[in-house]
């Protein structure tokens, strides 16, 4: 064996598998039953097998129908592809029709969810528009009835499911378990011989509210198509470990959330981490990102993280993506910063009209860098891409489309003229293969 064959050989004892080997793939998606959440248009499939579905939750007083409207279209352009609202008094529940009918008369058909706790059964039993109007139910056992009231109330609910053939969510919360449950399963615990420690009991109690609810839906003829589960908590590895035992044990649609995520960074750095290992299992359906706003602030930002977090796993696909530099000290100019920035929000702003003009263009990808130090290289792996100049450099940028250097852009409008590039390449390349279906 010569030298260079030594070495080679040495490397790959070292280096071990190929990237194919190494790179880890999702695992198989959780078998789980498909649910049909709405009807006609706005129709949408959760479980089996589908795309997993982005889903929010409007925080307006569901009672001021124009609020709800205007929030509600807001989240569904945003990409929210189900919307739960709150349904808590009868005045709530009075405007769902109303909100439903607006919605529709300005095209807009996403499925509405009813978040109903404490007098849900009541709710739906006196106004039947409202049962009529919503595409789903969402029920958490800890608190839809207590003591003897709890199996009546329970089986009013799914009652109105059955008759109105909606979907149901059966969604329990770490904050608000069903008491009874709970103190008998650490009553047992308490007598066994190798009692587990109180988190597992929980963990346990919450899995054992939505199986028994479940099931008891079932036995009511609500069938298993019209069901699905969640087990919320605030706690990123003790929501990993719920859904992954919820998974083993059943095979309804799952409904993948981290409750009382919190504001900002922390929601989705918690959000994303919780999900994340989720979604890498094979475990989740439908996904909600339930961050705290900024006072006044944007809702829709929590159906934009949900999209990023899939679309980043690789599990969907929804806008383009626009790769950039973090900057550093050869990036002293905010050139680059400012039109990763514009061309990250006009992406936003027109794919809702991009999607029924240029079909495909979610796969595009975009490189704005800010310096020739890994610039030419990121932008030659993007379809189209910039170089821009960075402290020192030659005031000219490079831009690569499809792999090649196809011009030099100079000047002071070199932003500008990036951004008509770009909206070229997406008119040359989607719109004529548009075109092309078209005849």
């Amino acid at each position: 064996m010569n030298v260079l064959s030594s070495i080679a050989s040495a490397v790959s004892d070292i280096v071990g598998p190929s990237d194919q080997e190494v790179v880890a793939a999702p695992s198989a998606r959780h078998r789980s039953t498909a649910v049909i959440v709405g009807s006609g248009e706005g129709a949408i499939q959760v479980g089996g097998g589908a795309p997993i579905v982005v889903q929010s939750m409007t925080n307006t007083d569901t009672a001021d129908i124009a609020g709800t409207v205007a929030q509600v279209a807001a989240l569904s352009r945003a990409g929210s592809e189900m919307v739960r609202i709150t349904v808590d008094r009868d005045e709530a529940a009075a405007a769902v029709p109303h909100i439903r009918d607006r919605l529709a008369k300005i095209g807009c058909f996403v499925p509405l969810i009813g978040d109903f706790h404490y007098i849900g059964h009541k709710l739906l039993a006196d106004h039947p528009a409202c049962a009529e109007a919503l595409a789903k139910y969402r029920i958490n056992p800890g608190n839809v009835g207590f003591k003897d009231k709890k199996d009546l109330q329970f089986g009013t609910i799914i009652e109105k499911a059955i008759e109105y053939g909606k979907a149901v969510r059966i969604g329990a919360n770490w904050g608000s378990l069903d008491q009874d449950l709970l103190t008998n399963l650490m009553d047992e615990n308490a007598k066994s011989a190798n009692p587990k420690d109180m988190g597992a009991v929980t963990r346990e109690a919450m899995l054992q509210s939505a199986l028994l609810s479940a099931a008891r839906a079932e036995e009511m003829g609500l069938g298993k198509d019209r069901i699905i589960l969640s087990a919320k908590v605030s706690a990123v590895q003790q929501l990993v470990a719920v859904y992954k035992m919820l998974a083993a044990r059943s095979s309804y649609a799952i409904h993948l959330g981290l409750t009382e995520a919190g504001m900002g960074s922390k929601g989705i750095v918690a959000s994303a981490a919780a999900l994340g290992v989720l979604l890498q299992e094979g475990i989740g359906d439908t996904i909600r990102v339930s961050l705290t706003p900024e006072p006044n602030g944007d809702r829709t930002v929590e159906v934009k993280v949900a999209q990023e977090i899939l679309q980043t796993m690789g599990f969907r696909t929804f806008v383009p993506l626009v790769a950039a530099c973090p900057g550093c000290g050869r990036t002293t100019s905010t050139v680059f910063q400012e039109l990763a920035r514009d061309i990250q929000n006009h992406i936003r702003d027109e794919m809702p009209n991009w999607k029924t003009r240029y079909p495909g263009v979610e796969t595009l990808n975009v490189a704005v860098m800010g310096c020739i130090v890994n610039g030419p290289g990121e932008s030659k792996h993007a379809d189209i891409g910039i170089s821009l100049p960075g402290t020192g450099e030659t005031p000219a940028a490079p831009v690569f489309i499809d792999g090649k250097k196809a011009l030099t852009l100079r000047g002071a409008n070199i932003a500008d003229e990036f951004k008509v590039l770009v909206a070229d390449y997406i008119e040359r390349r989607f719109g004529a293969a548009a075109q092309s279906a078209a005849e």
